[in-house]
């Protein structure tokens, strides 16, 4: 008998479309009937064959001491099968086709519908006006990210150079050189997303300004990162090596191409796309972030732990935008969608830190670090509005201010010290901040 274990049952037509096949978790019985009544023998047992496929176990949770949450026996591992939750949880959310019993459309129909329905992608003329605020809370966010700019020429990397020319052993540039590569390369990708797909589908003004000016600070943390490697590697061959990461190193290839798949997928919905990238900007970033903390904490390289600082705080506003646009959907994905999207980003990230590229080289726990990455899903996950799947706490005692949620305290002097004065958050012009010139004033 062939087992399960190694293959993905997949429709033919769609093996080379869309993000990695995720198998199946737990669902209740009723679903796994429609199934079995939807799909029943046309579907083909196909090896895996895509990059996650050099993942261990994608899309099943799993503890850090490495026990299934979840038994895979008699679940069809299946892309159709996120097709019978599309249709089962459409059908529950208060549309004028279910208002009036209609039949729930198939999903290439919902797909096309699903534009007219959705307030945030709906196109309106309004679109190209500010005023009045219709999103508040959207609005709050961007200006909160208005008031946080800085730039690369802020960064004093001259102790970094002697600390990676006197203190670092070669373990320790070899893991800090890769990281780097992977976030030069991986805020190009979220550019990539926001230019692509999410801002020309998102038609709500409010959410396009924050957008435009979450592509300005990607670029911004893009040019830190390059000018970081610039820095420390002389070698020009080896640069380019690093620049080229997500072609010349495999762990590395494997995040980029799992994000690249969800910007070419025209099977999904914005809203589980939105999802992705919640994971990519919330978890993947997660590890490495953590990792560069952890040479705060040893008092090396001030000059990238302070970036990381800044760069941290930025991609935890960013995923907190996601998960604020994700609340404002009328149509969300099945929970059981968004936890296989999130269940899968959490075990490459755990592959890519442990194993790819093992945090022990900096003298980290490994098996910390995987507890790490589930607290920070847990998290998000929570803040998607579902259930934690791995219940696991922080392990980190200097992670304790920056996590997905509790990243606010470490950040407040940070911010305060570094925010834009006179920033108008109110969305009116009454509360605008007015300037008058005054000779009664001492200078």
């Amino acid at each position: 008998m062939v087992s399960r274990k190694n293959f993905s049952i997949i429709p033919p037509s769609t093996t080379k479309l869309g993000p990695p096949s995720m198998p199946a978790l737990s669902r209740e019985h009723s679903l796994t009937v429609e199934v079995a009544e939807s799909f029943g023998s046309a579907l083909t047992l196909t090896p895996l064959t895509n990059a996650a496929s050099t993942s261990k176990d994608i899309g099943t949770a799993k503890n850090v001491n490495g026990s299934s949450k979840f038994s895979n026996s008699d679940k069809p591992d299946t892309d159709s099968y996120l097709d019978v939750l599309r249709r089962r949880y459409v059908g529950e959310v208060d549309l004028p086709e279910c208002q009036h019993g209609f039949s729930v459309p198939s999903y290439h129909q919902q797909t096309h519908h699903h534009l007219a329905e959705e307030p945030l992608l709906k196109k309106s003329k309004r679109r190209f006006v500010l005023f009045p605020i219709q999103y508040p809370e959207i609005w709050q966010m961007y200006k909160k990210s208005e008031a946080s700019f800085w730039t690369a020429e802020e960064m004093d990397l001259q102790m970094d150079l002697y600390d990676w020319n006197n203190k670092l052993n070669e373990n320790e540039r070899h893991f800090i050189s890769h990281v780097l590569a992977f976030f030069a390369a991986s805020d190009g990708i979220v550019n990539e997303n926001l230019v692509e797909r999410f801002s020309k589908e998102v038609q709500a003004a409010e959410a396009r300004c924050f957008y435009g000016f979450q592509i300005m600070m990607e670029n911004i943390h893009s040019e830190t990162y390059s000018l970081l490697i610039d820095t420390y590697i002389k070698d020009p061959a080896r640069r380019e090596y690093l620049f080229d990461a997500i072609e010349t190193i495999p762990c590395i290839k494997l995040k980029a191409d799992w994000a690249l798949r969800w910007i070419s997928d025209h099977r999904s919905t914005f809203a589980e796309r939105l999802v992705a990238f919640a994971a990519v900007e919330g978890i993947f970033f997660s590890g490495s972030f953590a990792s560069i903390f952890w040479l705060k904490k040893r008092g090396l390289m001030p000059g990238l732990t302070f970036s990381n600082e800044l760069i941290s705080r930025d991609e935890g506003m960013h995923t907190d935008f996601a998960c604020l646009l994700f609340s404002h959907l009328k149509r969300r994905p099945h929970p059981e969608v968004v936890e296989r999207i999130i269940v899968e980003a959490v075990n490459i990230e755990q592959e890519f830190l442990t194993d790819a590229l093992p945090v022990g080289l900096i003298g980290m726990n490994a098996k910390l670090m995987c507890q790490y990455i589930e607290f920070v899903a847990d998290r998000l996950l929570v803040a998607l509005g579902n259930k934690k799947v791995y219940n696991s706490t922080n392990p980190f005692d200097f992670m304790d201010m920056i996590s997905l949620q509790g990243k606010t305290n470490f950040f407040e002097k940070r911010v305060s010290d570094y925010s834009k004065a006179n920033i108008n958050m109110s969305g009116t012009a009454e509360n605008a901040p007015t300037k008058t010139f005054s000779t009664d004033e001492d200078f």
